[in-house]
């Protein structure tokens, strides 16, 4: 039996993983698609094997098949008005990060959600869904390193996409720093206050605007967290996921692209100038899926139990201050102050 009816809202070649999840489920179907041209939707159908109508606008592909949810897979800047036509619309909304092209955008689809209580908006973050990233935050939040004050992330890959990327204003920023942002407020339960942010496009740099950027951030809990990203820079990669340090009270938990583990002091030692550390492991208990599916899986099981999903839009909203705030504070040169609930 289907239970939700599915419009896909863009048809590039993210929509892919988005098509795929939905095609597994069988309590799921697409029943419409929406691009800005038909062609992206006749190929769709071509290599999934579907017969699924083409609409040129979420609000007459709704209206037309009874849909329930949407898939907001286009371009940030189309998020404002595929959202908006979806709640307004009636219907749950899944989206690609993300929320919006600008906070007061974002804003103004959080007060929208706020007033369609009985629909659920959730965003993509997929790199919450990663079985290290879920034992280091167990690590973390289970006391191991004491409080965590101290949060450093370095992310250094040298990614030739071309296309509209190399063409943005603040590529790294705006494309994938929400990510790391995301993870650092997943890994340590606390929301960001400020941030100053230091943008700019090194030497060798393939792209037009600033593809590289120091950030700093003040978390509500006391913690800081540093963000030092090149999506420029060739040769000792970093993961996708960045590099990770975590220094607590007790002990830093560490995270590069093995299993996250923590040193903490070791116990009975008498004061000395350095003390001997004890090596403790991260406890891997999570056994969801990876990545994109494992968002989704939350984001439809959160349907299925009628709660919130782990990262809808009034979560998601303060990782998306994080990504603006930062863009604002490089351009005004300045500490800024970021959303408060």
């Amino acid at each position: 039996m289907t239970t939700y009816r599915i419009v896909q809202a863009g048809c590039g070649s993210m929509a892919n993983t988005w098509v795929k999840y939905a095609l597994e489920r069988e309590d799921a179907e697409i029943v419409a698609w929406v691009d800005l041209y038909e062609a992206a939707a006749v190929k769709m159908n071509e290599t999934y094997g579907l017969s699924v109508p083409w609409f040129a606008s979420v609000e007459e592909a709704i209206r037309e098949t009874g849909a329930n949810l949407v898939f907001d897979v286009t371009v940030p800047s189309a998020h404002r008005a595929v959202a908006t036509a979806a709640l307004e619309g009636g219907c749950h909304l899944m989206s690609e990060k993300p929320m919006a092209a600008s906070m007061e955008e974002a804003e103004e689809l959080a007060q929208l959600a706020a007033s369609k209580p009985a629909l659920q908006y959730s965003i993509m973050q997929n790199r919450r869904y990663l079985k290290n990233i879920r034992a280091l935050r167990d690590l973390v939040r289970a006391g191991t390193i004491g409080k965590p004050g101290f949060v450093t992330a370095d992310f250094f890959v040298g990614a030739h996409f071309g296309g509209f990327r190399d063409a943005m204003e603040s590529p790294l920023i705006m494309d994938m720093a929400i990510h790391t942002f995301d993870q650092a407020r997943f890994l340590i339960g606390a929301n960001p206050v400020s941030v100053y942010c230091h943008e700019f496009n090194p030497e060798g740099s393939w792209y037009t605007g600033n593809a590289a950027a120091t950030c700093i951030f003040e978390f509500d809990n006391g913690a800081v967290f540093t963000y030092n990203g090149s999506w420029c820079s060739e040769g000792l990669r970093t993961t996708w996921e960045a590099e990770w340090r975590i220094a607590g009270s007790k002990g830093t938990a560490s995270w590069k692209d093995a299993a996250p583990y923590a040193e903490v002091v070791a116990p009975g030692q008498e004061a000395k100038f350095l003390y001997e550390y004890e090596r403790v492991e991260a406890p891997f208990t999570w056994d969801g899926r990876e990545g994109h599916y494992g968002c989704l899986d939350e984001m439809f099981q959160a349907l299925a139990e009628g709660r919130s999903a782990e990262t809808s839009y009034a979560d998601n909203i303060y990782s998306t201050a994080m990504v603006f705030g930062a863009i604002q504070s490089a351009k005004e040169q300045r500490k800024v102050m970021l959303r408060r609930a």
